[in-house]
């Protein structure tokens, strides 16, 4: 019966010594996440920050938390990011330019997040804190834009002369791209389990052509007609300021602005899932 009563206080000293004893005692080793929400583009279709009919966006992650206010994550988010110069009633050229785009976005990133106060998942007074991260990443991309109901992609058209002898300097250009993910965020504990997160994470990126949309209008004749003698899409989707008046495509007239890189932003809400592991608090 005494080595009973012994074990049991013993337990007790070490589940219950004292508060922050008990709290060191639960390792936030690390996090699943999921989240869902909104992507916008910035670029030569969009020069001034207008936002206008954001797209989808959704990420899954994992978390590793190195302490309870540093940590590391892995995540792949998709963005579906687009724009038009539809929106730039406010510009007479761009929207006489009449281009438009879509394109898919799939992102592989590393990132280092650091919170503001110490984050203790169920513990109150520390279920609670703004957060920044900044990381680096790769992205693929393929825009495409639609010729009345007919999906194009853009790329290997050429529609800026990539790939022609009358333009030997402009190379067709990669689907591939490098991101620099950066933004800030708040995020709440639920219970010990669960935790809920608000994000917004910007990216920089070293293309130019996530638009499709970069340096000056091209020679007509770098598009031949179709058999038939028709107008071919890359001539059609190259400059589209015909359908809307007067055509405005001269050669080596602006169509985009080569010296700024295209980026694009996410918001999103995070639901994440905390990975613990307990260690009974020893005595110094």
């Amino acid at each position: 019966m005494k080595k009973f009563f012994a074990v049991v206080s013993l337990a007790s000293i070490c589940l219950f010594n004292n508060r922050a004893e008990a709290q060191d005692a639960i390792v936030q080793e690390g996090e699943f996440g999921i989240g869902l929400g909104a992507a916008h583009y910035f670029g030569d279709l969009n020069t001034s920050a207008h936002f206008n009919r954001p797209k989808m966006a959704a990420t899954v992650f994992f978390r590793k938390n190195f302490s309870n206010y540093i940590s590391a994550r892995i995540g792949a988010t998709f963005a579906r990011v687009g724009y038009s110069d539809i929106y730039n009633s406010d510009n007479e050229y761009m929207y006489r330019r009449n281009l438009s785009f879509n394109s898919n976005v799939w992102e592989l990133a590393l990132q280092g997040d650091f919170n503001f106060f110490r984050f203790m998942p169920g513990e109150p007074g520390f279920n609670f804190t703004p957060y920044i991260t900044l990381g680096v990443g790769a992205f693929s991309y393929d825009p495409f834009a639609y010729l009345g109901k007919e999906k194009i992609f853009l790329r290997p058209l050429g529609t800026e002369g990539q790939g022609s002898t009358l333009y030997p300097d402009r190379k067709q250009y990669s689907t591939m791209a490098i991101s620099i993910p950066f933004g800030a965020g708040i995020k709440y504990s639920l219970n010990e389990r669960f935790n809920i997160a608000f994000e917004v994470l910007h990216r920089y990126s070293n293309t130019d052509y996530l638009d499709d949309v970069s340096k000056t209008y091209v020679d007509p004749s770098v598009f031949p007609l179709n058999p038939d003698n028709s107008f071919s899409q890359a001539y059609l989707l190259s400059d589209r300021s015909y359908e809307v008046g007067e055509p405005i495509g001269i050669p080596g007239r602006q169509r985009g602005n080569s010296k700024q890189k295209d980026q694009f932003i996410t918001a999103m809400i995070h639901l994440t899932f905390n990975l613990q592991s307990y260690k009974c608090p020893t005595a110094d």
